[in-house]
C-alpha cells in the first residue's frame, strides 16, 4: 500500500521534473542547440524507398526510379491541401523550380479534387505530382507530418530531410550547400 507521505510528495516530484526539463529546453534554445525540425530519420544515408504512386491529373504518377533517372539531385516534397505550412512554403518551392531544381510532389492523404484546388491557388512547383491517399509511401519515408522535404542525391541516396515549411533561410543555409555538394 502506498503511504500517505508518498502521495503528498508525488506532485512535488512531478513539478521538480517538469521544471528541470523546462530549464534544459531553455538552455538548449539559449545556446543554439535546440532545433525543433531536427527529428531524426533513419533513412538519411540510405537508398530511396522503392515505390510507385498514381498521378494527380494532369500529371502522370511516378516511382522512385523516375526520381533517380535524371542522374541529378532532386527534392521529394510531401504536402496536402489542408496544410497551412504547405501554403507558406509554396513560394520557396516555386523559386526552387525556377532555379532548375526538380521537385517531386506527393499529395499526402488528400482527395484529388482538393489537391487540384490547392495547386491552382498556390502554383505548380512540381516536376510531377503523385497521390499517396493511404499514406503508405509516407510511412516508408518516415514522414512525421506535412510539409516534409527530402533531398535525394543523383545516385538515389537520401541526404537530407526537413520537417516543416521550407523558408528562404533554410534553403540558403542548409539546402543550397547540399545541392552544390551532391551535384
Amino acid at each position: 500500500m502506498i503511504s500517505r507521505r508518498a502521495l503528498l510528495l508525488a506532485p512535488l516530484g512531478m513539478a521538480t521534473l517538469t521544471g528541470i526539463s523546462f530549464w534544459m529546453l531553455l538552455d538548449r534554445m539559449r545556446t543554439g542547440k535546440f532545433d525543433p525540425h531536427a527529428v531524426p530519420n533513419p533513412l538519411i544515408g540510405q537508398r530511396l524507398p522503392d515505390f510507385s504512386l498514381p498521378g494527380q491529373p494532369p500529371s502522370p504518377g511516378f516511382s522512385a526510379a523516375d526520381i533517380t533517372a535524371s542522374g541529378r539531385p532532386a527534392l521529394v516534397n510531401f504536402f496536402a491541401s489542408w496544410c497551412l505550412p504547405c501554403v507558406a512554403e509554396a513560394p520557396q518551392l516555386m523559386a526552387l523550380r525556377r532555379a532548375g531544381i526538380p521537385v517531386w510532389g506527393i499529395a499526402y492523404k488528400d482527395p484529388p479534387e482538393a489537391t487540384a484546388a490547392f495547386l491552382a491557388r498556390n502554383g505548380y512547383p512540381y516536376t510531377r505530382v503523385a497521390r499517396d491517399e493511404p499514406g503508405r509511401v509516407a510511412i516508408d519515408f518516415g514522414v512525421y507530418g506535412v510539409p516534409e522535404t527530402y533531398l535525394i542525391d543523383k545516385t538515389g541516396i537520401i541526404r537530407w530531410r526537413w520537417a516543416g515549411a521550407l523558408t528562404e533561410d533554410v534553403i540558403e543555409q542548409q539546402l543550397q550547400p547540399l545541392l552544390r555538394q551532391y551535384s
